[in-house]
């Protein structure tokens, strides 16, 4: 889980929620790159963040792409926040799996998602997930990667409940950046997802480059 290092948080707001990661892509100590993608659209309506190894990352995105395109095409409509939360744990589950050649050791996939949307009300809706897909619900925000500890201490301190969207924006920015600052194993700039009613607001923020 600390191979490629991340930061990852979903903050609630009034009518609106957010998502914010970090772009370094590293191997241990080692940065290689400072655009790698953790945060992934799922619809309109639905965001999801993977933290964890690199390659386990890039899987579970095209295969989560795979399942809610299956659901459309089922379903005919598009999948909810809180459904896909569920697909998504139900999938980290079905990977606990015993190894053939030692059954007494497992295999799951080394990522902690966080799933950030809003429900057909306009509530605001996130949670985290351990590797094995056990939901953690929350009401104000959830954090995930090697920065777990910082993001919380920065997250206790700057969020209010009922933000608006710009307000949400500048708090789980301010979050992030002083969370990142902390951690030797993420940062390098972040990016930041706000899923309003209306639409989303992308952004990108410029980090400590040390």
């Amino acid at each position: 889980m600390e191979y490629n290092g991340s930061a990852i948080i979903a903050m609630t707001g009034k009518n609106c929620v957010a998502i914010a990661a970090d772009r370094r892509f590293g191997v241990q100590a080692l940065t290689l790159g400072m655009d790698f993608q953790k945060i992934f659209r799922v619809t309109d309506r639905t965001y999801i963040g993977l933290s964890g190894l690199a390659t386990d990352v890039t899987t579970l995105n095209e295969r989560f792409r795979y399942k809610v395109n299956m659901y459309r095409l089922n379903e005919e409509r598009e999948i909810g926040t809180k459904t896909f939360a569920h697909m998504v744990s139900s999938s980290q589950y079905e990977k606990r799996q015993a190894i053939p050649e030692f059954p007494w050791r497992f295999g799951p996939y080394f990522v902690e998602p966080v799933i950030a949307g809003l429900e057909k009300d306009n509530t605001p809706f996130i949670c985290s997930m351990d590797t094995i897909g056990c939901i953690n619900y929350a009401k104000d925000f959830v954090v995930a990667g090697t920065a777990t500890e910082q993001l919380y201490g920065v997250c206790e301190s700057f969020w209010e409940p009922d933000l608006e969207p710009e307000d949400l924006f500048e708090t789980i920015s301010q979050a992030l950046l002083n969370a990142m600052d902390r951690d030797a194993l993420s940062g390098w700039g972040g990016i930041v997802h706000v899923i309003t009613p209306t639409g989303v607001i992308t952004r990108t923020l410029k980090g400590r480059m040390d």
